[in-house]
């Protein structure tokens, strides 16, 4: 059998798009090993009881691979993918037509699932359950429920909101992952190979200081070494060297530890703007033009892990590192002082 160019490596430029940088199996995804290792087991002891995978309920960041592992799920399963996202059903019918056309243990894929309406929510529970479809047909005193019988199928959901989730759709999936933002030597891993697929001549200490800028997270990584090649080549030679990562970066906006405009802005608004906090999320989202779902979704969640800034019940806060990174010194707080002359 012909090997795949994508597993070989031989994929030519005009033949790369973003599905190539996608691994298809356990063994090419890189990080999360914890994740993986229990994955494997799930995976052998399903194919060898020929039964469909538990369902599976995936949660985390955006950018992390959510999707990606959906599919390698399906790969390693040898089972038909299909994907959909929870705003994409908007009526009972729409996901009984894509319930209805499954094959045998499919691994069926929903994107944000937080988003799904309560109606549809509740014809999944049966569905995952007892693989059936709750469907009436008549109207009025004539109207009778009757019970469509599906295909054994796995159910893949992915979120970025866990807590959005309600429990009884939550507690119906078998198998529960939580993915966390990848440390260096992973994001490390990940440039590599992808360099190696888009044919990118990169030195080692180009890739090394481009994974300290990519938040922990592959498609950042990922898009940042496009926009590094596209400065390697018409600024420099072709290669990625530190000289035009470094030279990038400025262009980008973006520092050493991954910060871009908007994050130093956020600290900025907190730190000059209101005395370094408490500050509500929503007064900041107007402050820096965001909404308050990206400022919670994409923002924070980086700037908190960094420990810059922290949730308090009366708002958020910046902390030393904040102020030190920034390089602005921290006043005193003399509210403090002040409140107990009176």
């Amino acid at each position: 059998m012909k090997k795949s160019k994508i597993l070989s490596g031989e994929l030519s430029e005009d033949d790369v798009n973003e599905k190539s940088l996608r691994p298809l199996c356990l063994d090419d995804f890189q990080g999360q090993h914890e994740i993986k290792d229990n994955l494997r087991v799930f995976l052998k002891a399903a194919k060898e009881r020929k039964e469909s995978l538990d369902h599976v309920f995936l949660s985390g960041p955006p950018g992390l691979g959510k999707t990606t592992l959906a599919f390698i799920l399906a790969n390693e399963m040898g089972s038909e993918f299909k994907v959909t996202s929870a705003p994409a059903l908007d009526k009972p019918k729409d996901l009984a037509g894509l319930l209805t056309s499954i094959n045998e243990h499919t691994i069926f894929f929903i994107d944000e699932i937080h988003r799904l309406k309560p109606v549809i929510e509740e014809m999944l529970y049966i569905a995952m359950e007892d693989f059936e479809l709750d469907w009436i047909i008549g109207q009025g005193p004539s109207a009778r429920s009757v019970r469509i019988p599906l295909p054994s199928f796995t159910l893949v959901g992915a979120t970025t909101k866990s807590g959005n989730v309600s429990s009884p759709l939550y507690s119906r999936f078998g198998i529960n992952i939580r993915m966390n933002l990848y440390n260096q030597p992973d994001i490390i891993n990940i440039l590599k190979r992808s360099s190696k697929i888009l044919n990118i001549p990169c030195e080692e200490k180009a890739i090394s200081l481009l994974s300290t800028c990519c938040r922990g997270t592959p498609r950042v990584a990922n898009r940042l070494l496009r926009r590094v090649r596209d400065f390697a080549q018409i600024k420099g030679d072709g290669v990625v060297s530190e000289d035009i990562v470094k030279y990038s970066l400025g262009k980008l906006n973006i520092d050493t530890l991954g910060l871009e405009a908007c994050d130093r802005e956020i600290l900025d608004v907190i730190i000059n703007k209101y005395s370094g906090g408490p500050v509500g999320a929503e007064t900041i989202a107007i402050s820096v033009g965001e909404t308050v779902e990206t400022l919670e979704d994409f923002y924070e969640p980086y700037l908190i892990q960094l420990g810059m800034i922290k949730r308090t019940p009366r708002g958020r806060v910046a902390t030393q590192f904040a102020y030190d990174h920034l390089k602005i010194a921290k006043k005193e707080d003399t509210n403090e002082n002040q409140r107990f002359l009176f």
